[in-house]
């Protein structure tokens, strides 16, 4: 079945249904493989706000860091301080930068809602961290393209979020249920983001992914 929503991805208008329950329509684009949560059924600003203030991330909390670990270390593996990083959409707790700074890197952090210091977004970093939060993008074509531009030559962006896998495992998949959860990637929607906005991909876990921009 066609709809008449656009990819926000890739810009695609080949777009099959994918996926309906109870609150939600998903769409499938067939060239960039992104499913996605069609427009009528996206979350305003203030219903975004009120979910992310129940969560109870803390800088304390040693089971949340070593959950980030995971995207910290494709970036202590490869880089060495005082390498510059931005924690792009870090939350009302930027955690993992905090983790980066005890590191030896130098840190910012930048989210819409919590840390919206847009001064940031003027600098140029060596590495940029995005974790739990692609997910999140109502347009990620927008996001990439800032998020592109903010790194150097050579740097490396570290994205945590779950893959989508299949039409079968997205009908049980918990993932889909968190109401701010609007765009899912897939293996083959990185390997697309790869070739359109320059970068190498490599897969390093189940939720990790590490882009390194070509030169």
């Amino acid at each position: 079945m066609k709809c008449s929503d656009t990819c926000p991805l890739c810009l695609s208008e080949q777009i099959n249904h994918y996926h309906e329950d109870r609150k939600r329509r998903y769409l499938h684009c067939q060239q960039c493989d992104l499913v996605f949560v069609a427009k009528a059924f996206l979350p305003d600003l203030s219903q975004e706000k009120a979910e992310y203030d129940l969560h109870e991330n803390s800088f304390e909390d040693q089971g949340y860091r070593q959950f980030l670990n995971r995207a910290c270390t494709p970036i202590t593996e490869q880089l060495s301080p005082p390498a510059t990083g931005l924690d792009f959409g870090c939350g009302p707790a930027p955690v993992l930068a905090d983790m980066l700074t005890q590191c030896g890197f130098a840190m910012h952090w930048y989210d819409p809602i919590y840390a919206n210091d847009k001064s940031v977004l003027n600098l140029n970093y060596d590495f940029i961290t995005c974790t739990e939060a692609i997910e999140h993008f109502h347009r990620p074509i927008e996001e990439l393209r800032l998020l592109t531009s903010l790194l150097k030559s050579g740097g490396l962006m570290a994205i945590m979020t779950k893959r989508v896998e299949s039409p079968e495992k997205f009908v049980s998949w918990h993932y889909k249920n968190d109401m701010t959860h609007v765009s899912f990637f897939s293996a083959r929607t990185f390997d697309y983001i790869g070739r359109e906005f320059g970068f190498s991909v490599t897969l390093c876990s189940k939720d990790v992914v590490l882009l390194k921009k070509h030169p």
